[in-house]
């Protein structure tokens, strides 16, 4: 931004009438203090408003700027600060472009603030003065600014080295040794800030003289200021972008300080060396904000791997030490793109990373491991396998808010780092399976999904963990966490002594069989014990219980029971005695697992048949899996489960059944059950290593310089350049958005938006334009008639989370004038929202007071606050329990193709496709996708679509929305329709 380029704001005006000029004059001329104070703030707000004042410049000059009131001093350089920006209110300069006569009191009077004996007034004075810009004015003022350099109070020292530095940038003819006038500042000042804001001027107005003046003191820069070395940071970075540096001598150092120019070899060399050994020793400054800037600032100056791994320390020093979570954040999104540029240099460094799992901050924990993750090797993944050991065993012992997601988030690291490195598999696969008993469920999945990954890809290790795995099943309470541990053991238990071994504990975790006849006999052990105890009491009377029914023709019916309440406590009692886990989760209704230990028992005798020469040991092993079989179907059809078996399951236990019924005589259900499920699993691990690899891959090209590419010489190159910018340059751009700025004529017009009629008095239009959480209406108002519109104005209301930030202010608009009014809106939150809103005006000479022209509405596309999310089966189906808003879409096209209708809905709702490529190829008349997406405001959305072929060309079906809250699943689901009117258009 150009630094004599002013900014303006309308200031509210609390009184409904303005005073006359005379009453202004009359209170300047004769009011107090306090009333003068009030009227010239009248003045201001009111010229800032719009409404001038020439006549007032006179009785101000008389009667204002004598007072010595510190706030009327005050007030008055706004008063002239906003005459000078405002030239055609009260300006300094006359038709002819010349200082007007009364401007020369205005001169004299800063002369005599800038000679004030008080220090503020002399300060406030100097601040002011950077604002002027007529060389008329300050060209009597410099001798005195000048005299302000040698001022006894540094607040009058410091404001005048930058009315200096203004003074020059604009008229260097008044101060032509400005250079040679701040560099003897610099050696006699004392004053910190005052030598920093000395330095800082010399590095704008004369960069050798600062180069000089640093190199004199180069063996003091260790221990400057903060803000000194700040600034020193900042040469060194404008200077190292030259070529090679200015070659500077310094002067003779007789009464200028100590100089190392003499002793010094890189001085005499490679100037670049000399700032690389400059923010060399910064990076060991006290400042963090020293620190950061230099590792920052060394990093663009070289690519050697040492100075590279010196600011790589300084960050992770930072990290550490840095008490504010979001800072180790920002240092350790700088640290991740240091290590992406210098692949493998910083690879050491990972246990200097995961030190910040110290932190009690979770996103802090999550990135720091995901940096870590990037950096394990082969020589260091045992260390760091170790340490990540140790804090998985110490989250077991100590007590943290969020003890229970940082476990598995360690438990999901080291699985990465064991199918990553085979040799640290066996070492960490039997520590996690220590887990599988844990009541954290999500751990417990992460865990026997690991097994599962590692017991496919590491042949060898299958015999030591399945034996492993058989031992802990007395431990597992989740029913997940069972059914990944018996498809396990079913599909890589291999000889006969590890399925007899199975066979044992499948027993111990399921207790007594049959069943019902053991649940049955502790009932009727109980009624005898409470027979007996009851003998000598009364018989208790049965309990009449009435429910109502509905009949088949849809009438309603009573029905009475009579029940025993001591024969139901008696069933309680037996439903809550201490049982073996596996047979806990069955009599709790998860029969989905009892299917599970069906097909388990299964393969197991199936595979024992194909081992085991004995037909005897066979046939006693298929007679013990049916009897588990069937009890588990007649214990599901009894009153001792809390819910009944459903048919799935009983269908798929009595298909088992079957298959060890006629064990010899069906060779395609030995391959259903021994071949086909393993291959499934082991091309589903395939599958996702090929699409790791893929992206992997695509990560690499984007950094990958061609052979024939231009070679960029930065020495060469025009200053506009980007290549010629450096990071720091680069971060002010990400961060202000000017390189994601693609504004040009086509775009706005396909955002134009018509508000009115073009029959209407007044004709409008608007742009939109979204700027992350923010909507700016760009309105073009047309005056249609010929008459002139005054107070013309757009009053815009909202509907969902949107906020009016400012409202449009009023205007007059002449006959067939034009004029753009511009509003902004904030969005907070993924919602479809709709602005609307009314012109009005006042006609000139018109009876009525008002005219009212309503807008058409303008309807946001939540689309552009949608991004696609990938997440895993896992937290896809933890949040889909979780998520509490769903929404139901109906499906009914006639596109004729399921997987054209899929693909038009990941693209017209900006969603992520998670299931995989190999899931949805081949050819079927049905088909289930699940789907995510995240908000810009952080929002998780979650869809599932299920769709059916019903006829040639008609596609019928539902997607499920779910959201954590009712306005984006709302939005999505409206979405979803729109686009399939679309389609079918």
């Amino acid at each position: 931004m150009n630094p004599s380029s002013t900014c303006y704001t309308i200031v509210h005006d609390d009184l409904l009438e303005s005073p006359t000029a005379a009453e202004l004059r009359n209170a300047l001329q004769k009011g107090s203090d306090e009333v003068k104070l009030e009227t010239m703030r009248r003045i201001i707000v009111s010229t800032l408003n719009g409404q001038s004042h020439p006549q007032m410049l006179m009785p101000i000059i008389q009667y204002v700027m004598p007072s010595r009131n510190k706030q009327i001093k005050k007030m008055l350089h706004f008063y002239w600060d906003v005459a000078d920006g405002s030239r055609r209110i009260c300006p300094k300069l006359d038709d002819a472009g010349k200082l007007k006569q009364e401007m020369i009191l205005v001169c004299n009077a800063i002369r005599n603030d800038l000679q004030h004996p008080n220090e503020y007034i002399r300060g406030a004075t100097l601040r002011f003065l950077q604002k002027i810009r007529e060389a008329e004015l300050l060209e009597p003022l410099v001798p005195t600014v000048r005299s302000c350099l040698e001022h006894r109070h540094s607040f009058v020292r410091k404001n005048a080295v930058f009315a200096v530095w203004s003074i020059f940038q604009d008229h260097e003819h008044l101060i032509p040794d400005a250079p040679e006038l701040l560099d003897t500042f610099l050696a006699a000042e004392s004053d910190s800030t005052c030598k920093r804001n000395a330095f800082v001027t010399l590095c704008s107005i004369s960069q050798p003289t600062a180069v000089r003046y640093l190199l004199n003191y180069f063996d003091q820069i260790s221990g400057m200021d903060e803000l000194m070395q700040m600034a020193v940071i900042e040469l060194v970075r404008k200077e190292a972008k030259t070529e090679g540096g200015h070659r500077v001598s310094p002067r003779p150092a007789r009464d200028r300080g100590p100089s190392r120019r003499a002793r010094d070899p890189s001085a005499n060399g490679d100037p670049k060396a000399r700032w690389i050994r400059c923010i060399f020793e910064l990076l060991n400054a006290p400042s963090h904000a020293v620190k950061y800037e230099a590792a920052t600032s060394l990093t663009t100056l070289t690519q050697n791997p040492a100075a590279v791994k010196a600011a790589a320390a300084a960050f992770a020093e930072l990290i550490i030490r840095e008490a504010d979570n979001n800072v180790k954040l920002i240092v350790l999104d700088r640290f991740d793109t240091l290590r992406a540029k210098h692949e493998h240099v910083l690879d050491a460094m990972v246990m200097d990373i995961l030190k910040v799992l110290s932190s009690q901050d979770m996103e802090v924990k999550r990135k720091a491991l995901g940096i870590a993750l990037e950096m394990v090797t082969s020589r260091n993944v045992e260390d760091v396998v170790l340490f990540l050991k140790k804090q998985l065993q110490s989250t077991m012992e100590s007590e943290f808010d969020k003890n229970l997601e940082y476990r598995q988030l360690l438990i999901q690291s080291i699985h990465s780092c064991a199918i990553k490195f085979s040799e640290v598999a066996a070492n960490v696969v039997y520590v996690l399976m220590d887990f599988l008993g844990d009541s954290n469920n999500p751990s417990a999945v992460d865990v026997i999904a690991f097994v599962r990954e590692v017991v496919e890809k590491f042949p060898a290790l299958r015999s030591a963990i399945t034996e492993k795995l058989i031992s802990t099943f007395g431990e597992i309470k989740s029913g997940k966490v069972f059914r990944g541990a018996m498809w396990i053991v079913g599909e890589y238990c291999e000889g006969a002594t590890e399925i007899k071994q199975a066979m044992q504990e499948f027993r111990k975790v399921i207790g007594e069989i049959p069943i019902l006849a053991s649940e049955q006999r502790l009932l009727d052990e109980a009624e005898a014990a409470d027979e007996s105890s009851a003998a000598e009491k009364a018989p208790e009377a049965p309990k009449a219980v009435t429910t109502t029914r509905v009949l088949a023709d849809g009438t309603y019916a009573t029905e009475t029971v009579y029940t025993s309440t001591a024969a139901a406590a008696r069933l309680e009692q037996v439903r809550a005695a201490a049982k073996p886990p596996l047979r806990a989760l069955i009599l709790g209704g998860d029969f989905f697992t009892g299917s599970v230990l069906a097909a388990t028992l299964t393969k197991l005798v199936l595979r024992y048949a194909e081992v085991q020469s004995d037909p005897q040991a066979v046939n006693a092993m298929r007679a013990e899996a049916i009897l588990i079989m069937t009890s588990i179907v007649r214990v599901g059809q009894s009153k001792f489960v809390a819910v009944p078996i459903d048919e799935d399951s009983q269908e798929r236990i009595m298909n088992c059944v079957e298959t060890l019924a006629e064990l010899l005589s069906s060779k395609t259900l030995h391959k259903v059950f021994l071949e086909d499920t393993k291959a499934a699993y082991a091309k589903m691990v395939a599958a996702e290593e090929k699409k790791a690899l893929a992206k992997k891959e695509l990560e690499s090209k984007k950094t990958t310089i061609q052979a024939d590419d231009l070679i960029p010489f930065r020495q060469l190159a025009k200053k506009t350049a980007a290549g010629d910018a450096d990071d720091f340059e680069l971060d002010v751009v990400r961060a202000t958005g000017a390189a994601e700025v693609q504004d040009d004529f086509v775009s706005k017009l396909s955002r134009i938006v018509q508000l009115t009629g073009f029959s209407d008095p007044v004709y409008a239009e608007a742009v939109t334009t979204i700027q992350q959480f923010d909507v700016v209406l760009d309105v073009l108002i047309v005056n249609q008639t010929t008459e002139t519109l005054q107070n013309l104005t757009i009053d815009f209301a909202t509907l969902g989370d949107l906020k009016l930030v400012e409202r449009p202010t009023p205007h007059t608009l002449g006959p067939h004038g034009f004029h753009n009014i511009k509003a902004t809106i904030k969005v907070s939150s993924t919602e479809t929202g709709v602005i609307f809103g009314s012109v009005v005006y006042d006609k000139q000479g018109a009876s009525d007071a008002s005219v009212n022209v309503v807008l058409n509405d303008i309807h946001l596309d939540i689309m552009d606050y949608i991004k696609p999310n990938v997440v895993s089966e896992s937290v896809f189906r933890s949040l889909w329990t979780e998520f509490e808003w769903e929404n139901k879409v109906a499906v009914s096209t006639s596109t004729g193709d399921l997987r054209a209708y899929l693909d038009h809905l990941v693209s017209s709702t900006n969603m992520a496709l998670l299931t995989p490529e190999t899931a949805l190829s081949g050819e079927c008349r049905y088909l289930s996708a699940n789907l995510a997406a995240r908000s810009l405001f952080g929002e998780d959305a979650l869809a599932n679509c299920s769709i059916e072929l019903i006829d040639e060309g008609t596609i019928q079906g539902h997607v499920r929305i779910r959201a954590k809250t009712q306005g984006i699943a709302l939005s999505l689901g409206d979405k979803i329709t729109i686009s399939q009117k679309t389609l079918k258009a």
